[in-house]
C-alpha cells in the first residue's frame, strides 16, 4: 500500500515537473510594428541594441536584442511580414531576406484589436 502511494507520488511530480518542457512554441508570422534602438554603446556594451515591436495571438510584444551581438537594423523594415518564434521569454524573427535576430521579450501586453 505505501509502495503504491510513493510511486504514485513519484509520478505525479515527474509529471509536474514535466509539464513546463512540454509547452509548444508560439510560431507564425506578422507584421513589424516598430523597430527602435534601446540604450547606448559603451565599452561594456559593444554593439546597439534594439527593440523589435510586433503583435501575434491578440497580444503585443516588445522584443530586445542583445548589445553583445551584432544586428544591422536595415535587414528588418517596418511594415514587412516578419516570421516568429517565441519560446518562453526568448524571441527568434526572421526578416523577408531570412536575416535572424534572436531577442528576449521584455513587454507582453493584450491587444485592443486581436488578429
Amino acid at each position: 500500500m505505501r509502495l503504491r502511494f510513493a510511486c504514485a507520488v513519484l509520478a505525479l511530480f515527474g509529471t509536474l515537473a514535466a509539464l513546463p518542457t512540454l509547452a509548444e512554441k508560439i510560431k507564425g508570422s506578422t507584421v513589424l510594428k516598430d523597430l527602435q534602438t534601446s540604450g547606448m554603446k559603451d565599452k561594456n556594451h559593444k554593439h546597439q541594441a534594439y527593440d523589435l515591436f510586433f503583435s501575434s495571438e491578440g497580444r503585443s510584444y516588445t522584443c530586445r536584442t542583445d548589445s553583445g551581438k551584432s544586428m544591422n537594423a536595415t535587414d528588418f523594415v517596418v511594415g514587412t511580414t516578419v516570421r516568429y518564434e517565441i519560446d518562453g521569454d526568448n524571441a527568434k524573427i526572421w526578416s523577408s531576406q531570412n536575416k535572424k535576430v534572436e531577442c528576449k521579450i521584455v513587454r507582453v501586453e493584450a491587444s485592443a484589436y486581436p488578429r
